[in-house]
């Protein structure tokens, strides 16, 4: 099956075939940098994160963009909130960023342009479109006429008279006309400001991505990624703005991920109901967030609670308990010794049900469930039921390895994440690991010494201190209920 994509132009799935063969040019919206990043935004980078990594596994080169907005009234408001100059809140939330991205395992974009290391270009883009008649200036101030372009609406499918007489257009007595969107603003005292033909200001918001997305990638590219929030007015009125500039349509598909919600509502820091990557990653680990946001397909609403946080941990301690024994059964297996073993690798069910999931508009979703199915066969082959081979469960193995790394998980061995996921339920409980470890010892010596009585004892004292303890070939191992 080849690779379908929803496109949100046409609304419909479309088969994906990139301008160039075997090249792919992605370019993704990328976060205001007023502020840290908060679970809308982790989804986002997640699911284009996982893209990115698919087109790879398919064997794309691919020239990926993600951008940052470090100019804004936002950065401003928080510069004169905090009282400190605007740059130094660009280099503060910047480095949360990467902090949070690293967490999550996202991978690092080939290109991640500045909004004000382009202001030439943009300054380019307002030029012709004014040169063109297609934008005016008014007191400073640059807009785009969106009466010149004949397809405003194309990506929303809003009508322009209802836009036009909606209460929530803001009333600009310098624009011809309210749907009107500034391509450049006047700066006010005291404001960070550029110089232009239009006088001292910064650009607006929409001719960012414009003017990045061109530079990078060229007139017209593959795919343009980004929150279904950014639908309208971002996206359609950057499609205005490109097309008027350049006479082409700048993107071939265009993806969008859905919202995060709490209580049925969109996770956003205007409603006030959002929790911060770092605030979440307190309590559950970030490969369990991770994993959370790729358990419904990417263009899916999904209900963040608590519950469906242990949830996913759950299913990802499984996961690593699954890949620990299988590993361990394997270890002293040569794997260069079997005969066509990434052949056989590539050939396995698992790996054809999760190319088939991810070739349907990247149904992460199923991927999941095929995982949780194949965890089963791994287990029982671990255990030396059924009548599979360690070759067998080799191959098997690293099919399930291979997806489940393609989604960005496993980027840790079961032992250090048995670590860190001891160390963040032990936040709360601060247990001695020293006295788990004793007692432990002590009911070993006690049952070698036949002394039930005392290893029962040590045994309950783990118990009520919230440690499941399990006796394998390697020893006990034990870990936080």
């Amino acid at each position: 099956m080849s690779l379908q994509l929803f496109n949100t132009l046409t609304r419909k799935k479309e088969e994906f075939t990139p301008l160039k063969e075997k090249q792919i040019g992605m370019y993704v919206c990328g976060v205001t940098v007023y502020d840290y990043c908060h679970v809308g935004h982790a989804r986002a980078a997640i699911v284009f994160d996982t893209f990115y990594r698919y087109f790879q596994y398919l064997g794309y080169e691919v020239r990926f963009v993600r951008n940052f907005t470090d100019i804004d009234d936002k950065i401003i408001n928080r510069a004169n909130e905090e009282g400190i100059d605007w740059q130094e809140v660009n280099r503060k939330y910047i480095s949360a960023f990467y902090e949070d991205m690293g967490k999550l395992n996202i991978a690092a974009p080939t290109v991640e342009p500045k909004a004000t290391d382009h202001i030439a270009e943009m300054l380019d883009m307002i030029q012709s479109l004014v040169d063109q008649d297609k934008a005016y200036e008014s007191d400073g101030d640059v807009f785009y006429s969106i009466k010149s372009f004949k397809d405003y609406g194309c990506l929303s499918r809003k009508n322009i008279e209802d836009l036009q007489s909606g209460a929530r257009v803001e009333v600009n007595e310098s624009k011809r006309d309210p749907l009107d969107f500034v391509l450049w603003k006047r700066s006010k005292p005291g404001e960070p400001f550029w110089e232009s033909p239009w006088g001292p200001g910064r650009p607006g918001w929409h001719i960012e991505c414009s003017a990045m997305s061109k530079k990078y990638l060229g007139d017209t590219f593959d795919i343009h990624g980004g929150g279904k929030d950014l639908v309208f007015p971002h996206h359609e009125n950057e499609i205005a703005q490109s097309c008027g500039c350049t006479g082409k349509q700048p993107v071939r598909y265009w993806v969008h991920n859905g919202f995060v919600n709490i209580d049925k509502e969109k996770m956003s820091k205007s409603l006030g109901n959002f929790f911060t990557i770092r605030e979440v990653c307190k309590k559950y680990h970030p490969e369990v967030l991770r994993l959370f946001l790729i358990s419904s397909h990417y263009r899916s609403p999904i209900d963040f609670s608590e519950k469906n946080l242990e949830d996913a941990t759950k299913v990802l301690s499984r996961f690593y308990e699954g890949l620990a024994g299988a590993r361990r059964k394997t270890a002293k297996l040569n794997k260069e010794s079997i005969p066509n073993f990434q052949e056989k690798v590539k050939n396995h069910p698992l790996t054809q049900k999760f190319e088939a999931a991810m070739n349907d508009d990247l149904n992460t979703a199923v991927v999941m469930a095929h995982m949780n199915e194949e965890l089963r066969n791994l287990n029982t082959a671990v255990l030396g039921k059924g009548e599979s081979s360690l070759e067998d469960l080799a191959v098997a193995t690293t099919a399930w390895e291979t997806a489940g790394q393609i989604l960005g998980l496993f980027f840790l061995t079961p032992e250090e994440f048995e670590k860190e996921l001891f160390e963040i339920k032990n936040q709360e409980r601060n247990l001695d690991v020293s006295k788990i470890e004793e007692l432990i010892a002590g009911r070993k010596s006690a049952r070698q010494a036949k002394n039930w009585a005392e290893a029962d004892r040590c045994r309950d004292e783990l118990t009520e201190m919230g440690i499941l303890i399990e006796d394998t070939a390697n020893g006990t191992e034990w870990k936080l209920k």
